[in-house]
């Protein structure tokens, strides 16, 4: 599993369709067959309590996309904040087991962990 992250508009989508991947294989859907899971903030935001029981079902994925919460101003909001903390700690179990994480800025990928893996054809 390839984790990539990055500020939303950072080019997350384009990266993962560069490696090979199409539109119709990504799903913000856990569950889906889609081989790319994208919008993983998302789906965490709708549910912060079921957050940790994602990641089985998410190391199984090729891609897991995920646009970086913990920047910028703390929200007031306890839900918010709580949306935020749940969003890391998964990322943070996700890039433990992932075999490549990848930091988008601008376009631009940067390796944080592993290799990628070959384009897809």
């Amino acid at each position: 599993m390839v984790l990539i992250l990055g500020g939303a508009g950072s080019g997350k989508r384009a990266f993962a369709q560069s490696l090979g991947y199409k539109e119709e294989e990504m799903s913000p859907d856990v569950f889906s067959d889609a081989p790319v899971m994208t919008d993983l903030e998302e789906t965490v935001r709708n549910d912060p309590a079921g957050a940790a029981a994602l990641l089985g079902p998410l190391c199984q994925k090729e891609l897991v996309l995920c646009r970086e919460v913990g920047s910028g101003v703390i929200p007031l909001a306890a839900e918010d904040r709580r949306f935020r903390e749940e969003t890391g700690r998964l990322c943070v179990q996700l890039a433990r087991r992932a075999d490549a994480v990848v930091r988008m800025t601008a376009g631009i990928p940067m390796i944080l962990k592993g290799e990628l893996p070959c384009a897809r054809s």
